[in-house]
Order: structure tokens, then C-alpha cells, then sequence
């Protein structure tokens, strides 16, 4: 029986693609996850735009939980040993002059070319870019967190944007709770399905072709 991967599922899935020694940002909302689900002895610093290099995952305890110490979407973090607190001004200057190896991000909607929106919807009266513009432009791989569908059905997955744009062609990986995809050159690659699903299943959920290898994997749930 097929059942979408959870929020939690999705963020244990991204934490296996960030690799040793990596400097990474997470995103506000679901991105965040990612920190809790890193494998032991993997070695990953983690920056939030708000001014931290180093954050860690959320207190294990309530009463663990520091006021001061929060993620950029405002949710409780820790601070790893070595960790550091760093001017706002700073932590931009990391994110624009491509020091992370990789962003994780939300989004919206991802372009076959890579295009990435994730800071307003059409019907909405206004939206939040924050700093996502920039980190997006300067990362060396972004990989977009989401679910594979909008609440009404629609694709997020897509040919190309109808959202407002936040960034273009930076997206390489697309996570879902469907699906692991690739933005190749040559359009999107279906890497791994959710269990219970076929390539056949993702595709009627995608808004764009999907070129679909002799190895297609199952994600680990």
C-alpha cells in the first residue's frame, strides 16, 4: 500500500544527501527538520541566516529550550560545541559569497530548468522573500524540500514557474514525499520513488517529463 512520506520521513531522506564536511543552510519551516536526522559521525555545520554557524538539532527536553537560541523560522535550536554567533551582516556575506556547499530550502514550485519559486503565492496579497534570493543564488546545490502537490492536486513539479519567481536555475535535487528528483541539463531524472509507488504514479503527480533509469531505487522509510 502506497502512503506519502511524512515531514520527518522527507528530512531523514535530504540529512543522507548532505555529506561530510559540508556548510549548510536550512530553510524556514519543513527544511529545518533536516538538523535532527543528521547519520552519527557525519560531520555537517549547519548556518541560519539569522546568525548562526553551527546550530544544532531541537533541545531533546522542553525545559532545555533557550529563548535566545532559535532558528530563523523562530523554532528552538541548540548550539553545537564551537558553534558561533555572528552579525546578520556576516552571515549574509557567507550565504553571497558561495560559501555553502548546500541550502535546503521549501518551496513552491521548481522549474525543469531549475527555476525556483518558494516566497508567494499568486492569490496571496503579498509574500516573505527573506533572505531565500540570496541564499538560493549563492549556494553551490540547492535542494528543494516539499511535497510533491499543492493541497488542490496541482504539480509542483513543473515545466516552468507560474509562481513568482525566488531564484533561477539553481535547484540540482528535488525532495518530496513522493520522490527523489534530479534537475539535470537534460530535464528531470527520477532518482528514487516513496515506497508503495511506481515511476508511473510520480509522473501523474509531476507537471513535466520524467526520465526514469534502469535503477530506480525505493527511499528507505
Amino acid at each position: 500500500m502506497s502512503e506519502r512520506l511524512s515531514r520527518d520521513q522527507i528530512a531523514a531522506r535530504v540529512a543522507l544527501e548532505l555529506e561530510d564536511g559540508w556548510l549548510v543552510n536550512l530553510g524556514i519551516g519543513m527544511p529545518t527538520l533536516t538538523v535532527n536526522y543528521i547519520p552519527e559521525g557525519r560531520d555537517i555545520l549547519f548556518h541560519s541566516e539569522n546568525g548562526i554557524i553551527g546550530m544544532g538539532p531541537k533541545p531533546a527536553r522542553e525545559e532545555d529550550i533557550d529563548p535566545d537560541l532559535m532558528s530563523a523560522g523562530k523554532g528552538p535550536v541548540t548550539l553545537i560545541p564551537g558553534g558561533a554567533f555572528i552579525h546578520h551582516a556576516d552571515s549574509f556575506a557567507v550565504a553571497r559569497g558561495g560559501r555553502l556547499d548546500a541550502a535546503v530550502l521549501g518551496a513552491f514550485q521548481v522549474a525543469v530548468n531549475g527555476d525556483l519559486a518558494n516566497w508567494k503565492l499568486p492569490t496571496a496579497k503579498s509574500g516573505s522573500v527573506g533572505g531565500a534570493m540570496d541564499i538560493a543564488a549563492g549556494a553551490k546545490r540547492v535542494f528543494a524540500m516539499m511535497t510533491h502537490t499543492a493541497k488542490d492536486g496541482e504539480p509542483k513539479i513543473v515545466e516552468t514557474l507560474s509562481y513568482p519567481l525566488t531564484a533561477k536555475t539553481c535547484v540540482t535535487k528535488i525532495f518530496t514525499d513522493m520522490a527523489v528528483v534530479a534537475v539535470t541539463p537534460e530535464g528531470y531524472v527520477l532518482e528514487e520513488v516513496a515506497p508503495g509507488f511506481s515511476a508511473e504514479d510520480v509522473q501523474a503527480a509531476t507537471g513535466a517529463p520524467l526520465a526514469v533509469p534502469d535503477d530506480l531505487k525505493t527511499i528507505a522509510a
